[in-house]
């Protein structure tokens, strides 16, 4: 047993670096214990996931739902089959003696078929490894792991899981030590901040972070230094970055969406006035800005660790393809993806340089392969006259309308997007091989689809107002909810008998004064 955990997490294709082998060997030990507790139980864990949980209501998590009408999977696309490939046993499991067994297989008979060789490697896959991983879900709790008085806008875990970031409308910025019992490390107070924090980016060394606001000045921060209390331009320097490129006067635009690129050399951002900016932070200027779609431009980010490729999406409704190899020469997006009937709130990357997911205002997260991108929308949206999600509920005889011409490869719906632009990702690739899709939720809640089938495998309830944004670590089954009740909420996949120390009734003492902070 301690063999397989062993392999299965201190995996040498993927850890490299010493100080993530620690990290993953401490939860290695966690992880036996849940194997073992498991077995003890007599659980053969070779149930769809969420059935071999005792999970409670009182635990914040709802059970899986069947899935939902109208959503049709080509299940022989690509991308199914790759996820699968991530996620699930290697071809020598499914030949050898566990061939003809229904997934998930249980941890048992993985072991049993590791033992006997099954794979021809002794040793598990890579995929073998998530395979196992990806059914210990992040669905108890929650855990506090901070409360502010102001709405919490954005919320981050670091590339290697070691930080952990949390911006809040009352201008703070917090970077907390995961491994340190979740201190915090870096308390920031925002400097000339124009409404809230939109957005924030740690640079891939983990050193810098960025803050933007509705303003065209972004504010970049040295995470690294020893100074806790970084209060702009008196205990520490913010550096502005001026993505203006007019002269028609300094808040002219605002920034919603801004990310570092792989090599930290870059930002690339997302403005109100419909266009794209890429600043060069080695030269310290800005160099270029593309009028990018018809609208304020929500959303932005790399496709890849190359940086050529842009996805970027926004009010218009549309997904769009930048190729900043030829960008230069025309200012036209390499391709455009129709399908969302209202705007778009967040993009997230596969990573591949080829699919990605965006949240929609249409109540629905759709996944695109940019190889079906046209060089231009296909038609019009059916149109919703005169709705406005920033206070009006979504039509219901809207909920199940779709494009015409919809070039997405699937859509997941369940969850609510309203009021502000709500994000979603894919799930980690150490731990789950990118099975699932996670979102926040007007609701309240934080939802899990699978990718392949497009169920609701979770719903995890505990916030009193919109789940704005989320983040699932990646390497460990933790998920932190950040909402606009002001909670940073930590939810696990724990391996012990630890109780949640917060349930949604611990509210009740509380509310009150939330509302006065936020409202009065």
């Amino acid at each position: 047993m301690k063999d397989c955990w062993r392999e299965c997490l201190y995996h040498p294709e993927l850890h490299k670096e010493r100080s993530l082998m620690v990290k993953v060997y401490q939860f290695q030990r966690s992880s036996e214990r849940i194997v073992f507790q498991a077995m003890c139980m007599g659980y053969s864990l070779s149930k769809p996931s969420m059935e071999g949980y005792s999970c409670t209501p009182e635990q914040g998590h709802s059970a899986a739902s069947p899935r939902l009408e109208n959503s049709v999977f080509n299940v022989k696309h690509e991308i199914f089959q790759l996820t699968k490939l991530r996620s699930e046993p290697c071809e020598g499991f499914s030949k050898g003696i566990l061939s003809g067994k229904k997934m998930p297989i249980s941890t048992v008979k993985m072991l049993f078929g590791r033992e006997t060789n099954c794979s021809g490697q002794g040793r598990f896959s890579m995929a073998d490894c998530s395979h196992i991983l990806g059914r210990y879900l992040p669905v108890y709790g929650p855990w506090p792991v901070d409360r502010m008085d102001t709405r919490a806008y954005v919320s981050q875990f670091s590339t290697d899981g070691s930080l952990f970031v949390a911006g809040f409308q009352g201008s703070h910025i917090r970077v907390y030590d995961v491994d340190n019992d979740w201190k915090v490390r870096k308390d920031i107070l925002a400097r000339s901040l124009s409404w809230t924090i939109t957005d924030t980016s740690l640079s891939p060394d983990q050193r810098f972070l960025v803050y933007a606001s509705m303003s065209p000045i972004v504010h970049i921060v040295d995470v690294g230094s020893t100074t806790k209390e970084s209060l702009a331009n008196v205990t520490e320097i913010h550096d502005g970055l001026d993505f203006s490129s007019h002269s028609d006067g300094v808040y002219s635009l605002g920034i919603f969406s801004i990310e570092f690129s792989a090599d930290g050399r870059e930002l690339v951002a997302g403005s109100s006035d419909a266009s794209i900016y890429v600043y060069d932070l080695e030269a310290n200027k800005l160099t270029s800005r593309f009028p990018a779609h018809s609208s304020d431009v929500n959303t932005v980010t790399f496709a890849d660790e190359t940086g050529n490729l842009v996805y970027s999406g926004s009010d218009d409704n549309l997904c769009k393809v930048w190729d900043r190899r030829c960008i230069v020469k025309k200012e036209q997006a390499a391709g455009v993806l129709t399908g969302h009937l209202e705007g778009i709130t967040f993009i997230d990357s596969r990573g591949d340089g080829r699919y990605f997911i965006s949240n929609g205002k249409d109540q629905t997260i759709k996944l695109w392969d940019i190889r079906k991108m046209s060089s231009g929308p296909k038609c019009p949206r059916p149109r919703i006259s005169d709705w406005d999600y920033r206070w009006m509920e979504y039509p219901s005889h809207a909920k199940h309308l779709s494009h015409p011409n919809d070039q997405s490869v699937a859509t997941y719906r369940g969850h609510s997007v309203l009021r502000t632009l709500i994000r979603c990702y894919f799930s980690p690739s150490h731990s789950t091989g990118q099975r699932y899709i996670y979102t926040g939720s007007h609701d309240n809640c934080v939802y899990i689809y699978d990718v392949v089938t497009g169920d609701q495998v979770a719903r995890l309830d505990c916030h009193q107002m919109t789940v704005r944004d989320c983040s699932w670590h990646p390497y460990y089954p933790t998920l932190v909810s950040s909402s606009w009740d002001g909670l940073i909420a930590r939810w696990e996949f724990p391996g012990n008998d630890e109780a949640p120390a917060f349930s949604k009734n611990s509210w009740a003492a509380i509310e009150d004064h939330m509302f006065r902070a936020l409202y009065l």
